[in-house]
């Protein structure tokens, strides 16, 4: 339909297709960390048809990447972000933890969501794709994530 013929009528939209979402509890520990979520995100999607899957982290120190785990690069992004966003006294925002300020910078460069495509109930992740929480916030030891499938 062309945008001159005007709005979509209503009939058009289904409303059959709902989002179905849980709130999950993380442990982290209280020390800088990427947990892998990938094998809780297939579960979650299990048996569902197709769609996608949003990952989000209601937190402002906390956020979601897509990486490879378990050959290092996990712990090379860690290291690299303790480089660019070092934990010292030169961040404005000051309570919490020495240098708790660079933890509320952290989601200017990891989000804290990401969605990946779900087709026949499987996440259409690459080979060695993972979906991980990424916490650089020493002062919280649980954090929240929030996942979401909406039916295509």
């Amino acid at each position: 339909m062309a945008a001159a013929d005007g709005p979509v009528p209503a009939a058009r939209f289904r409303h059959d297709h709902l989002m179905r979402s849980e709130l999950r509890a993380v442990r982290t520990g209280g020390v800088p960390v990427v947990v892998d979520l990938t094998d809780e995100c297939a579960a979650f999607v299990r048996g569902e048809t197709d769609g996608l899957l949003h990952v989000f982290v209601p937190h402002a120190t906390a956020g979601v990447a897509i990486l490879e785990t378990g050959s290092g690069s996990d712990d090379d992004l860690l290291t690299q972000l303790d480089h660019l966003l070092p934990r010292d006294d030169r961040w404005r925002h000051r309570h919490g933890s020495p240098g708790h300020g660079r933890d509320h910078v952290l989601p200017a460069f990891i989000p804290p969501h990401a969605s990946v495509p779900v087709l026949e109930g499987l996440l259409q992740l690459g080979a060695w794709q993972r979906i991980c929480l990424v916490d650089t916030n020493v002062d919280n030891a649980q954090r929240h994530v929030r996942l979401s499938f909406l039916a295509g």
